[in-house]
């Protein structure tokens, strides 16, 4: 809605996260050309998307795969539970607040699609909020005979107009309308936007900043456009006139607004240079002009005039180091001089981290962990001198800002951990002091179970943390069924969050669950991303291996009650720790992996993470992905486990031929797998809140045959 959580809204805008994506291309795969070294892929068939031959091969696999799973007899009451858990209406409506208001978009059983609403900041603050809806999906869908998915709302400095984004059945690429909030309905002859991966922003009322795919050489090879042109009203889009160009090399050039805190509207572009490499200008009177500023910073927004950004590497300037993960302020009027006053807000030390940067008309409130325990603080300005205090909350979990807005003095911010449900905050007196205003009900007894934080030693010595939530009476016997899951990539934490699906379809099965915080993330900062990058991601690896090992030396489980799970990234990283070390795990569940890491640069979004994983064209770094490639590296062991595997048709960040040619070339080598693919859904392969549990359920029935039995 607004400019709230500036550094997750510049990752949606240009997909620089795993689990965002690209537009769909239009050209089956399998015509792609392939490096000429590489040898002839047999199953390179599967990369073409709807092809018949390939979908009528994830027919029978689905076929062949989903009655092992559904004609258990515990598998209706894991459904019952997961739908339950899926359609609980007894959620925190979140969402963003902009001029009063509190937008939400929700979901639930009578809204499979949803709906797009609001309510006053004062109602919302009561924890009862009167809301007002503004848009329904599903009766949209039913109209316009179209299989809709909400994607967000972009609206203008006003607040009255927005920009809606809809998807056909879950796709990134969306469609883009203009929406009247005081008639509740589409503007006749409006703004429109044709189905693309486009990004816009409102100049003014009359005019968009728009970022689309204009026709023949305006995408980037990651399927990005690089030209922003500004479109005026009643004029066809063809007739935008160009504004900026990026380099067709780079990742994506996207255009972005930020209200500062006395209202005025400041417009910027942003061009990715690399997945974690940007460029910054802003739009001036006499044209746009760099904002000085290191590749590796992400800003979060404007607060009396400072844009407020933290660093992702080391800054020298002026005479002065700044530190990575260091969050600092540079005056607007100021930040396209050679040096810029920079300002120190806040330096988190090696085992502390920012997670989320919220700006309110009175503070900066900057949320993090230490040692991956959640801490909320707020800043504020007094003359030219920062100072900062901690909110008084819970300290044990996660703290995330999830409503904050320039214009306005109230913020709204959540707590929950493994065995707390989502319990809303509502800081009053500017910011400041916090009051509960809801919790939920908890879709699980957690009485019975603890949470336990160990840590172990990876391979080069680092120290490496994870959590367990196990049941209190657990006996250190070897024989506890075990789930563990990581992600290690994109400097994406992984907190210690509330989840009904894993309590109530995990724990209360009997199962322990696992959360490792291995390298590649963020709980520790940029430095602990950093150090798995490309050629030194071996490292996350040992540490995933490393807290698998201790499992078993701690005797919570063994390799024959051990699984691990992973999606996308987290995929990847399930493919690998298979290939080096199946004799660890009896179960795996591998979801929307990337798993060809000699082609991944080729196929959809696959160009932009040359900067994560290494490009396949760099000799040095070719030499590395042959090494951990799980497509590549797969061989016939006795013990390698029988594998899940999961994806969409409709994925079109993370291409569904991962998944795919993973399951062909276990079956070429005689190996046992079940494989499912949605044929709607994106890249969460879950198109409504319905197959969201039914994804679930068959994830747990899985694990509960492979680990319980």
């Amino acid at each position: 809605m607004s400019n709230r959580h500036l550094s997750k809204k510049f990752l949606a805008a240009l997909g620089f996260a795993l689990i965002l994506g690209v537009p769909v291309i239009t050209t089956p795969a399998s015509a792609q050309s392939s490096p000429a070294a590489e040898p002839a892929d047999p199953n390179l068939w599967l990369e073409d998307i709807d092809g018949p031959r390939a979908m009528e091969w994830v027919r029978r696999e689905n076929e062949r795969s989903l009655p092992v799973l559904e004609n258990d007899r515990r598998y209706p009451a894991l459904l019952q539970s997961a739908l339950q858990v899926a359609q609980n209406r007894d959620r925190l409506p979140l969402g963003g607040i902009r001029h009063g208001y509190l937008y939400n978009f929700w979901q639930d059983e009578d809204h499979v699609r949803g709906i797009w609403r609001r309510a006053t900041i004062a109602s919302y603050a009561t924890g009862n909020p009167e809301w007002q809806t503004l848009l329904d999906v599903d009766a949209l869908a039913t109209t316009e005979h179209a299989n809709w998915v909400w994607e967000g709302a972009d609206c203008d400095p006003s607040g009255a107009r927005c920009m809606i984004s809809l998807s056909n059945g879950g796709l990134d690429a969306a469609t883009r309308r203009e929406f009247d909030v005081a008639s509740r309905s589409f503007v006749a002859d409006g703004f429109v936007i044709p189905e693309a991966k486009s990004r816009m922003a409102w100049l003014d009322r009359d005019t968009l900043l728009v970022a689309t795919n204009w026709g023949e050489g305006s995408l980037t090879p990651s399927g990005y456009p690089f030209i922003v042109k500004r479109w005026r009203r009643g004029t066809p889009l063809s007739s935008a006139q160009e504004l900026v160009r990026g380099n067709q090399t780079d990742v994506a050039t996207t255009p972005f607004t930020i209200d500062d805190t006395d209202g005025a509207h400041h417009s910027f572009v942003v061009h990715g240079v690399t997945f974690f490499e940007n460029t910054y200008q802003v739009l001036t009177p006499s044209g746009l002009r760099e904002l000085t500023l290191p590749r590796k910073s992400t800003i979060h927004g404007l607060y009396r005039g400072r844009l407020i950004v933290t660093l992702k590497q080391e800054w020298r300037i002026g005479g002065k180091t700044y530190q990575n993960g260091e969050l600092i302020a540079i005056p607007l009027a100021a930040a396209t001089s050679a040096t810029p006053a920079i300002e120190e807000i806040f330096t988190p030390n090696a085992r502390q981290s920012i997670e989320a940067v919220g700006i309110t008309r009175d503070a900066v409130l900057v949320g993090g962990f230490d040692n991956v325990r959640g801490r909320l603080q707020r800043f504020a300005l007094s003359g030219n001198r920062w100072s900062g205090t901690q909110i008084a909350l819970p300290q044990t979990g996660v703290i995330n800002v999830v409503s904050a807005d320039a214009g306005d003095s109230h913020a709204f911010v959540t707590y929950e951990d493994f065995l707390t449900p989502q319990t809303l905050y509502s800081l009053d007196n500017e910011a400041a002091a916090p009051r509960s205003i809801r919790a939920l009900t908890a879709q699980f007894n957690a009485s019975p179970y603890v949470v336990e934080q160990f840590e172990t030693a990876s391979r080069d010595g680092t120290r490496v943390p994870y959590f367990v939530v196990h049941r209190r009476d657990m006996q250190l016997n070897g024989q506890n069924p075990t789930l563990l899951y990581a992600y290690g990539g994109f400097q994406l934490s992984q907190t210690p969050s509330y989840s009904g699906y894993i309590g109530r379809l995990w724990l209360d099965q009997g199962g322990v669950y696992v959360l490792a915080n291995i390298r590649g993330g963020g709980e520790f900062g940029p430095a602990w991303h950093d150090a798995g990058l490309k050629t030194h991601r071996q490292v996350i690896y040992d540490d995933f291996y490393a807290v698998e090992q201790d499992l078993v030396n701690r005797r919570i489980t063994s390799p024959r009650r051990l699984g691990i799970s992973g999606r996308s990234n987290g995929g990847l990283l399930m493919g690998v720790m298979l290939n080096q070390h199946p004799e660890m795990v009896h179960a795996a569940v591998v979801g929307s992996p990337l798993i060809d890491m000699l082609r991944y640069d080729q196929l959809l979004a696959g160009a932009s993470w040359v900067g994560e994983y290494g490009s396949p064209s760099v000799p040095a770094e070719r030499a590395f992905l042959e090494q951990i490639s799980p497509y590549q590296n797969l061989r016939r062991r006795d013990d390698f486990p029988l594998v899940f595997i999961y994806t969409s048709t409709k994925d079109d960040r993370v291409h569904p031929g991962h998944a795919r040619k993973y399951a062909a070339r276990l079956e070429e080598l005689g190996m046992p797998f079940l494989y499912y693919e949605n044929t709607e859904g994106g890249h969460q392969a879950t198109a409504n809140l319905r197959e969201a549990g039914r994804r679930r359920a068959l994830e747990y029935m899985y694990l509960v045959q492979r680990l319980m039995d």
